[in-house]
């Protein structure tokens, strides 16, 4: 599942691995603005929480915590069932771990009840983990025939599931798309055997090829393939030679997450992030180009930080998340985002069941507690926007929390806008230069969003300067 290390927003996210260190972490300093001069969020936003995408869920995420084993980077909430677990092998019993957590899952998608005036079905669905593709099809059926009956599920629902190579093959394949999964994220990680068994994954190059096999034959036109840089001993020939490979095997989709080296994890005892053999941080840098370079001339389109997609298949879900809409979540850690506010699930199994329970018997609330702060709806609105392409949408961004907020966001990037980091469009996503930026910024009658409709950062090196450019956003945000 993707975490970033971005805090409180992007633990809600799920996906494979965390993205990079360089790109989006959680900020130790921030510029902060004299508050008698700067425009206060909370003095200029709007209480219409619709105009910020506050209806009804139309999305969830489900966890599915199982692995063969932990990766050696991994930090997540998993439940590991052992290195031969191989649950598509015929007359294999169903291993009671798997039942009865999906059981529990079951029981809390069932109490989540929820009191909007209309509730409509739900139009994605995304199975993280973990390794969902370890479920057996009967279960993961179980859990969509709760959904749809609880929430209701579009015909056409986009319904993602994360798969190892490994632990599917073309009759499980089969067996899942008959019950509506119509896109899967194969997590190779690596075309290179001696980086796999350095990241402690549980399958090798051959069975990545047998996947591939798999997904083709079976006629999953809609699949995305996941890849890892800045792995230790990874050189940038290694990267190359993945992305090519990757290319080669032509998916619709890719997602490049750079390694993170998180305190607890084997790799957070063996290693220093930006020591080797881990890349420094200009190799990092390097190999965050090199997969924006090589993947958009293939033709993919780089339409958000670590994602990369062709013609119409970028994943519905996840601009979910990058577009700060609500989305319901169910499962062991996992973290919804509904009404403006953000609540995450118990991380162990005990607590976790404890939870369900409460939740059952009226005496836990699903979707969190407490009053939205409309400066953290407005942090997260301008840090994900600028994890995508289209940017940051400054007329939407004015008519929540007022003109003199935008007007104050661009006064600050006026000097990344002229060294060319940050890149300015109207309307017609044509290009403002940045000396029209600056006669407008410098009017005190015009309405900037007018004008100038969004802001974005620039593929690769605004991208890779992310962590200074949002926290001067911040410094005006969230003084």
């Amino acid at each position: 599942m993707l975490k970033t290390t971005i805090s409180p927003i992007f633990s809600s996210f799920r996906g494979k691995p965390k993205t990079s260190r360089f790109i989006f972490q959680a900020f130790n300093k921030v510029v902060v603005q004299d508050d008698t001069t700067t425009p206060s969020v909370r003095r200029n936003a709007s209480t219409n929480l619709t105009t910020l995408h506050q209806g009804p869920p139309t999305s969830a995420y489900v966890h599915l915590p199982f692995c063969r084993k932990r990766c050696h980077y991994c930090d997540f909430p998993i439940l590991a069932l052992g290195s031969s677990s191989n649950v598509y092998e015929q007359g294999k019993e169903d291993d009671p771990r798997i039942t009865n957590y999906v059981n529990l899952l079951v029981r809390e998608i069932k109490a989540t009840r929820t009191d909007f005036d209309a509730n409509p079905n739900l139009e994605t669905v995304f199975f993280g983990g973990g390794t969902p593709s370890l479920v057996p099809p009967k279960l993961v059926s179980l859990v969509l025939d709760t959904l749809s009956l609880n929430f209701g599920l579009s015909p056409d629902a986009e319904i993602s599931m994360e798969m190892d190579p490994g632990t599917f093959d073309g009759g499980k394949l089969k067996e899942l798309m008959e019950l509506g999964v119509n896109r899967v994220s194969l997590g190779v990680q690596a075309f290179q055997d001696e980086l796999l068994k350095a990241c402690g994954r549980a399958h090798g190059v051959s069975q990545v090829y047998e996947a591939i096999e798999f997904v083709k034959e079976c006629g999953v036109e809609n699949w995305s393939m996941d890849l890892i840089s800045s792995l230790p001993h990874q050189t940038l020939g290694m990267w190359e030679e993945s992305l090519r490979l990757a290319i080669d095997s032509q998916p619709n989709h890719v997602s490049v997450y750079d390694l993170q080296v998180e305190q607890g994890t084997k790799f957070g005892n063996l290693y220093t992030p930006g020591q080797s053999p881990l890349p420094s941080e200009t190799q990092s840098a390097e190999f965050y180009k090199t997969a924006s370079s090589m993947l958009r001339g293939a033709g993919y389109e780089h339409y958000e930080v670590s994602s990369y997609s062709k013609g119409d298949f970028k994943c519905k879900h996840n601009l979910i998340y990058w577009k700060n809409k609500p989305f319901y979540a169910f499962g062991l850690g996992s973290a919804s985002y509904v009404g403006g506010l953000r609540f995450s699930r118990p991380k162990r199994l005990k607590e976790y069941t404890n939870y369900v329970a409460d939740l059952e018997n009226g005496a836990a609330n699903w979707c969190g507690n407490g009053d939205v702060d409309l400066k953290d709806v407005a942090t997260d609105i301008v840090m994900l926007s600028f994890r995508t392409s289209k940017g940051l949408d400054l007329k939407e961004f004015g008519e929540a929390f007022g003109s003199e907020v935008v007007n104050s966001i661009c006064k600050v990037y006026e000097p990344y806008v002229e060294s060319g980091h940050i890149v300015c469009l109207d309307d017609m996503r044509r290009e403002v230069t940045s000396d029209e930026v600056k006669t407008l910024g410098s009017n005190d009658e015009v309405k900037i969003e007018d004008h100038v409709r969004y802001l974005r950062l620039k593929d690769p090196d605004g991208f890779l300067l992310s962590n200074e450019l949002i926290s001067l956003a911040f410094g005006v945000v969230a003084p």
